[in-house]
């Protein structure tokens, strides 16, 4: 078995390999790892912190973990928050993470990349924290009020966090 760190990096403009729980695992940390850098570095920020609804893979990528067709041109996750109405989310704040080296390969313009680009956004929903994370989300698509909502609801939304939950198809609905 070839480990992360020697498997030779392919290049593609679409992965068409199989996107496992072990990627969405990884997409988990990932996440996880730039929420707490944007929180340390933007203190107010930090107030989210404990209004993380779910984290989730979407577009593309998702569409491919459900289909294995679609292909994995990068992989978009976001993280939805309960808004808290004192403090606004910067919402075009998008960072952006090499996911490292896997049989997901590279994008060819992804240059300095290892493998497959990770955009990392996130969107509050005006909900209470303690609302059911899949039913705000499924409602915030449904609705189509933004255009984030309806570019998102085109395609599809696996979760990736919290882990109970991991691999959970939320959008488009069963």
């Amino acid at each position: 078995m070839t480990s992360r760190l020697t498997m030779p990096t392919m290049t593609s403009e679409r992965s068409l390999a199989p996107l496992t729980v072990d990627h969405l695992r990884r997409l988990a940390e990932i996440a996880h790892q730039d929420r707490e850098g944007l929180f340390n570095r933007n203190p107010h920020l930090s107030v989210y912190g404990d209004r993380i609804l779910l984290t989730a893979l979407c577009q593309g990528g998702a569409l491919h973990f459900i289909d294995g067709t679609n292909g994995v041109k990068d992989l978009d996750v976001y993280t939805f928050y309960a808004e808290d109405p004192r403090v606004g989310y910067p919402y075009r704040r998008r960072g952006v993470v090499d996911f490292g080296e896997s049989e997901l390969g590279r994008h060819p313009a992804d240059h300095g990349f290892r493998g497959r680009r990770v955009d990392l956004l996130g969107r509050t929903l005006r909900v209470d924290p303690e609302t059911d994370p899949v039913t705000a989300v499924r409602s915030y698509l449904q609705a189509e009020r933004t255009t984030t909502a309806r570019e998102l609801a085109k395609k599809a939304v696996v979760v990736i966090d919290p882990n109970e939950r991991l691999g959970e198809i939320i959008w488009p609905r069963a």
